[in-house]
């Protein structure tokens, strides 16, 4: 078996994929011939600019505006994807929120937009894409969190909605397999991304987090999407319901 990966030939939908972890994978996935389709909600700029890195250096991207909370504009995405190219082969549910929810204050707004992007959307677009995964006998892959692993104080909504998404991986994988798609997860640590820019740009802040990862530092977005490259391709073969984590030794589960 050889041991490059090449996507060649593959066309791949990224949800929120016009920055950080997102992005990276865009890009890595691109990096190994795959086309690439991303989505990002509002921010159209860090979209053109994602489709723009991976042109520079000969790889084929879109990007495509859709609210992963809409069930129309999920299943949108998905039929945008696949006529670009004509086919879907691999499907990254990346897009998510982080919002704080302090538990006793009712914060059931922040709970209602936190489930409809991270958990519900992300059932949207899979079910969406699933008749297309079968067709190539494709990969799905979620991006859960430490988070959804062990709980995370002032942060339940976010962890609820990553703990339902491991649990999908592994319902799903059971059921998908005799359909010939292969279904696995990455559980990231802390990642410097926007979306954690404001806590880990508090050195005080940073450092406490730090002292928690054996490897000593937050991991940067690549660190995310060479494991997603991974069970994405070939090498990922035999591999089905897996929570691969990515945290820096941080939190150590089967």
């Amino acid at each position: 078996m050889s041991v490059s990966i090449d996507l060649s030939g593959k066309v791949a939908l990224v949800t929120g994929g016009s920055r950080g972890i997102g992005r990276a994978a865009a890009e890595v996935l691109a990096g190994a011939g795959a086309r690439v389709a991303l989505s990002y909600v509002r921010d159209q700029r860090s979209g053109d600019a994602t489709v723009s890195s991976i042109r520079k250096v000969g790889g084929e991207a879109v990007a495509l505006k859709a609210d992963l909370s809409e069930p129309e504009a999920a299943r949108e995405l998905v039929r945008s994807a696949v006529s670009a190219w004509g086919r879907l082969d691999l499907l990254v549910n990346n897009a998510g929120i982080w919002e704080a929810d302090p538990a006793g204050e009712g914060g059931l707004q922040v709970w209602d937009r936190t489930l409809a992007v991270n958990l519900r959307g992300a059932y949207l677009v899979t079910d969406a894409a699933i008749p297309h995964l079968e067709r190539q006998r494709g990969s799905l892959i979620f991006v859960s969190s430490t988070a959804g692993q062990r709980g995370e104080a002032g942060h339940g909504a976010y962890a609820s909605s990553k703990g339902a998404l491991i649990s999908y991986t592994k319902s799903l994988a059971v059921e998908l397999a005799p359909r010939g798609i292969r279904v696995n997860c990455v559980a990231p640590g802390w990642v410097a991304t926007d979306m954690t820019a404001a806590t880990l740009s508090q050195d005080s802040t940073r450092a406490e987090i730090e002292r928690t990862i054996p490897l000593g530092h937050a991991g940067e977005p690549e660190d995310i999407a060479g494991p997603i490259l991974f069970l994405a391709s070939d090498l990922a073969r035999f591999v089905q319901g897996e929570i691969l984590n990515v945290n820096g030794g941080s939190v150590l589960v089967g």
